[in-house]
């Protein structure tokens, strides 16, 4: 049995992921001509309570333009330190937009609006970049899942009215803290001036993200997404799939979730497991104990077909999804429980 826990980004479309784009309707989107990719964007600003929305072919590239949309070159953003913008989108934040990070070390990725306005450079002391931008992401990856209480973002975005400084969200995972918390998408779109939210993680679907905001800043970002290189043709067949997976597959979380968390209980009963950290949606995140060799232990693992990714600094990370299935879950527990070091 192959088991990939690898991440939620490798899962493949169903078959009725598969019906609806072999049925799309599509044009060319570069002109705007793509019904399905019309139809896409105007449901998930109407999801989140927004006037607009763009579709993407990557989070990284949604996250760029947003940034881009946000800030002037020179200035600086506000995230964590375990920020997707900072770590994982190959240095685009000063690439792209000449910006600079002022990085705050919060609890699992999450930061406070005490922490936020503790980083605010002072708008007339001309030494320091101009802060213009606070990027929040949820769920947090390197946090291993962990999402937002909805009191302290509305603290944050508090903070950013008084020093006028744009608010993001990065919600590659969002849907997984909208299953997790039961909270309302809209209750987001209350909050942040922009948005990002990817289809190809926990929905399943095989590519595609979206940048949500006003129609001003939809319009600026198509602008911006062009000159990213991110316009594509008959688009529609990847946004009917995403349209498939926002209307279709949202149930599948509440069992990646259930999986994570027994994942957990099973690593926590191991010897040669240091520490786990909590898990909140469908990320694990755990180190191994003293004197166990990570490459012993990953080879072990490659031997028995699973397959799970490294994060750097002894962590080790698993990431469960709709097609993890209950049998692989099983497999997993089995060889586990008899690993020896």
């Amino acid at each position: 049995m192959e088991v990939n826990l690898i991440s939620d980004t490798i899962t493949l479309p169903s078959p009725g992921m598969l019906d609806a784009m072999k049925n799309a309707k599509v044009g060319d989107d570069v002109f705007k001509e793509d019904p399905s990719v019309n139809l896409l964007e105007e449901k998930v600003a109407h999801l989140f309570g927004k006037e607009a929305a763009l579709f993407f072919p990557s989070g990284t590239m949604a996250n760029q333009t947003a940034i881009k949309l946000h800030t002037n070159p020179g200035e600086q953003l506000i995230c964590d330190h375990y920020a997707h913008v900072f770590n994982y989108e190959g240095g685009g934040v000063s690439f792209n937009s000449g910006v600079s990070c002022a990085l705050i070390e919060g609890e699992r990725g999450r930061i406070t609006a005490s922490q936020v306005a503790s980083k605010i450079n002072p708008p007339d002391f001309y030494h320091s970049p101009l802060s213009t931008l606070v990027c929040i992401e949820n769920t947090t990856n390197k946090g291993g899942g962990a999402f937002y209480d909805l009191k302290e973002l509305e603290k944050i975005r508090l903070v950013c009215d008084e020093h006028n400084l744009g608010f993001h969200l990065d919600g590659a995972r969002i849907w997984n803290a909208l299953v997790a918390s039961g909270q309302d998408p809209k209750s987001y779109g209350n909050l942040f001036d922009t948005l990002s939210v990817c289809f190809s993680k926990g929905l399943g679907a095989p590519v595609g993200s979206a940048l949500i905001g006003s129609k001003k800043d939809i319009s600026n970002a198509l602008r911006i997404r062009k000159v990213l290189g991110g316009g594509m043709r008959q688009a529609g067949f990847l946004a009917a799939a995403a349209s498939y997976a926002i209307d279709n597959q949202w149930d599948s979380l509440t069992e990646d979730h259930r999986k994570a968390k027994e994942l957990k209980d099973v690593l926590d009963t191991l010897s040669f497991i240091r520490k786990v950290e909590p898990v909140d949606t469908n990320i694990v995140i755990f180190t191994l104990s003293d004197g166990v060799d990570e490459s012993n232990f990953n080879n072990k693992l490659e031997e028995k077909k699973i397959r799970f990714i490294s994060m750097g600094q002894g962590k080790l990370r698993l990431v469960t999804h709709r097609d993890y299935s209950q049998a692989q879950h099983e497999y997993v527990f089995d060889i586990l429980k008899t690993l020896k070091f």
